[in-house]
């Protein structure tokens, strides 16, 4: 109990010379308080709605008319135990428990791998799913851009960072950038909310999933690469970070969270090296023409199974029976070639040995 007190000390989050006595004086300004953060709650239940009315009536047609299409899946046979074992247990089954699926289900290692890899393709979103989501994320951040620059590019502080630390930290706030900042924590909560539902896409790759454009895909990728080299490795240290580690310097003496923010954003910095490594490497493949996925991307489970499936399966039953006919036809014919030689060299090396004894005979 006595850890709150001192967690909330006023020398660890406030400058020195200020007080929580002086903040409380503001409290009928427009200065933001703490409870204003529950307002993301609503907003965050609210833009999941206008998500799921994006993604069910305009993402579609939307879709349509970039060429989305969804592509065409065996469904596999109806097996209640593989199915059980699926839902149940796992959705890839090691060869142990496959030897086991085998004498409980009558069915050949080739049908079980296979009905395994396509129940896997039938829980894999459709094209027009990973469309809808990461169109969804592109308006939002392209609307999130456009509002927050005609906030913020006729204001002071914009321009000259030291207006930043003007009258820090007793600053009132215009109810403009209140809710914007509200709005963008209410995005983050509802993505938040809906990680474990949701496919992992970057918004650019909308073009991706549409055919024909695959240069204009290519070309938002070349504008992606520029706009992260120039705002994550020169922006953002040269105007954030100097803006918080040294202009904050001309107006207030270090304290404990000058020090935590300040560590914080070096470490986003860090980050945004590693992740520009990876575009640098994309950039290197793009260039030789290899360039095949998104590097910072997730890798997609089961995408070697679909790309089998491609190559056509026999049918679960009659295919593999009757894949192994002719597998087996072929294994006789050869062994009945490699028979008959033996058989022929045998003669004829019988039958020269013969030859010779005669000869040294007479």
């Amino acid at each position: 109990m006595d850890l709150l007190p001192d967690l909330w000390r006023q020398d660890y989050w406030l400058p020195p010379g200020v007080t929580w006595r002086d903040m409380e004086q503001l409290a009928d300004s427009d200065r933001p308080r703490p409870q204003d953060l529950l307002i993301a709650l609503p907003l965050a239940l609210g833009f999941i709605a206008v998500r799921y009315v994006f993604e069910r009536f305009l993402a579609p047609p939307i879709g349509s008319c970039l060429g989305v299409k969804n592509r065409l899946q065996v469904a596999a046979a109806v097996s209640p135990h593989l199915e059980s074992f699926y839902t149940q247990r796992s959705r890839q089954p090691t060869q142990s428990e496959i030897d086991s699926l085998m004498l409980w289900s009558g069915k050949t290692r080739r049908q079980i791998e296979s009905w395994f890899r396509r129940r896997r393709n039938q829980d894999r979103p459709s094209q027009s799913k990973k469309f809808g989501e990461a169109a969804w994320r592109f308006f939002f951040y392209l609307t999130a851009f456009m509002v927050g620059l005609a906030c913020l590019i006729d204001r002071p502080w914009f321009w000259d960072h030291r207006e930043c630390w003007r009258q820090y930290p007793v600053q009132p706030m215009e109810r403009a950038h209140f809710w914007y900042y509200m709005l963008e924590l209410g995005f983050y909560v509802s993505l938040l909310l809906r990680i474990s539902v949701d496919i992992k896409r970057k918004s650019a790759k909308m073009f991706n999933y549409g055919t024909g454009w695959r240069k204009t895909c290519d070309s938002l990728f070349v504008v992606f690469t520029v706009v992260f080299l120039v705002t994550r490795l020169v922006i953002f240290p040269s105007k954030i970070i100097r803006t918080t580690l040294i202009l904050s310097m001309e107006v207030f003496e270090p304290f404990a969270g000058y020090y935590l923010f300040n560590i914080l954003l070096m470490v986003l910095q860090a980050l945004h090296v590693f992740w520009a490594g990876l575009i640098l490497r994309m950039v290197y493949k793009f260039l030789k023409g290899k360039l095949e996925k998104d590097e910072r991307s997730d890798v997609e489970s089961e995408a070697e199974d679909e790309e089998e499936d491609k190559g056509g399966e026999e049918p679960m039953d009659e295919g593999a029976d009757c894949y192994w006919g002719k597998s087996k036809d072929t294994l006789n014919s050869k062994l009945s070639m490699l028979t008959t030689s033996c058989v022929l060299n045998n003669l004829t090396h019988h039958r020269s040995s013969f030859a010779d004894r005669m000869r040294k005979a007479q």
